[in-house]
C-alpha cells in the first residue's frame, strides 16, 4: 500500500550518532589517579655533568693531539711547533713522548667544524693504547 506508513510504537532500529562518553571518561580519570600516586615515587635520576673550570695546578708537561678541518692530526709537545702525525702512529708516538710517564695528560684540541667522529675516534685510539690521561681541550667564550 503506497502512502501508508507504518509504525512501530517507536521500537525501530534507528541509527545511534552519539558516542558514550563515560566509560572514556572513567578509564582517563583511572589513569589520572595511577598517575598522581605513582609520580611521587619515581625516583629523579641525576646527571653529573663535567664542568669547566680552571686547573688548581699548572701540569708541568701536556701533549696537544690536534684535529684540523681536513681531519689531519698534529702532534704538540709542550707549546712546541705541531709535527705532523697519522692515525696509526698516534698512540706509539703519543707514548714516546710520554717517556714512561702515564701520568703526562694528552689534550685533544680540535676546530668546531670538525666531525665529531673524528674526535672520538681520535680519543679512542689513545684509550685502546691505554693511555690514562686523555681530555678535551674547551675554549671559553663566544668567539
Amino acid at each position: 500500500m503506497p502512502g501508508v506508513v507504518q509504525r512501530n510504537g517507536g521500537r525501530g532500529r534507528r541509527s545511534m550518532n552519539e558516542i558514550n562518553m563515560v566509560p572514556f571518561i572513567d578509564v582517563m580519570l583511572v589513569l589520572l589517579i595511577i598517575f598522581m600516586v605513582t609520580a611521587p615515587l619515581i625516583t629523579t635520576g641525576v646527571v653529573d655533568l663535567p664542568s669547566v673550570g680552571k686547573s688548581q695546578q699548572r701540569v708541568g708537561s701536556v701533549i696537544e693531539v690536534i684535529v684540523g678541518t681536513d681531519e689531519k692530526l698534529r702532534l704538540r709537545v709542550d707549546q712546541q711547533d705541531p709535527v705532523g702525525v697519522a692515525l696509526p702512529q698516534l698512540a706509539a708516538r703519543v707514548r714516546e713522548k710520554q717517556a714512561g710517564n702515564a701520568e703526562v695528560p694528552v689534550v685533544i684540541s680540535a676546530d668546531k667544524s670538525v666531525r665529531y667522529e673524528s674526535v672520538v675516534r681520535v680519543m679512542d685510539t689513545l684509550q685502546r693504547a691505554g693511555v690514562k690521561r686523555v681530555g678535551l681541550s674547551v675554549k671559553q667564550g663566544s668567539s
